[in-house]
This record gives C-alpha cells, structure tokens and sequence, in this order.
C-alpha cells in the first residue's frame, strides 16, 4: 500500500501528513478496500481545468478530479485537487484550508470506493460520509 502527495506548481505544503494519510486508509477499509497505489496531486486551477477538459470533456474549473485505476478489492488511482478553488471554498464555508483540503481528499477517495454525488440523495450521503471520517482529525465537526 502507497499512498502519496505530490505539489505541482503551488507553494501550499500539508501538515501532519501521516494523520490525513490514516484518515485515508480507514475510508479505503471502511469500504472493504485495500490500500493500493494511490496519489494526491495538489495542483492549481489552470491545470484542474486542463485536466477536466482533457479527460471530462469539461471546459471549467473544479475543486476535485479522481481517476480511478481499480485493481478488484485493491483501490489504485490518482486525485486531483485545485488549491485555489479548495481555498475560495473553505472561504465561503468559513473553515481552514487545511480542513476544506482533507475534505475533498476524502471527497476523491469516496469517489473512488465507488461513491457519487449526482443526485441530493447521493450529495447527502457523500457529505455525511466526508463528516464521518472528518471526525477523526476533527473532533468538533
């Protein structure tokens, strides 16, 4: 198992890594999943829109891209997150980047365990999901 972080072209650095990357793996096992090779690849929103137009076939900005490369019970892939649009996010929603940005890497990997967010019945158990696991850094949330 292998779960990475990687910066591309942003000066932001998370902290305490190990304690996201744990969170990480207890959604994965919480899904019957096993911990693959898995990236975080915190980026900007010039190259998260590139991305969505590329693959997605969409010409916006978005705060989160998962690409799912499944493997069985083995969960492998790479998620995409855009700094920028995370950081104006956890503005309007009045927490800390650091909050909002470990929200949507739960986010990415919910995604990836086989999770949407399509409908207000799927956004409602994301969001709900997201809290859960949240919790386990946060405990005031």
């Amino acid at each position: 198992m292998n779960i990475k972080i990687f910066y591309d072209k942003i000066n932001y650095r998370l902290r305490k890594k190990r304690e996201v990357v744990k969170v990480i793996e207890r959604v994965i096992r919480s899904y019957n999943r096993k911990t693959g090779d898995l990236s975080f690849i915190f980026t900007d929103d010039k190259e998260i829109k590139k991305i969505n137009k590329e693959f997605l076939g969409r010409d916006k900005k978005t705060d989160v891209i998962a690409f799912d490369y499944d493997n069985r019970d083995t969960l492998n892939g790479e998620v995409y997150i855009s700094v920028d649009t995370v950081k104006m996010n956890a503005n309007n929603y009045k927490v800390s980047l650091r909050c909002e940005l470990i929200r949507v890497m739960i986010h990415g990997t919910l995604h990836l365990c086989g999770l949407n967010d399509r409908s207000n019945k799927e956004r409602t158990l994301m969001r709900r999901e997201e809290d859960r696991f949240l919790r386990l850094i946060y405990k005031k949330i």
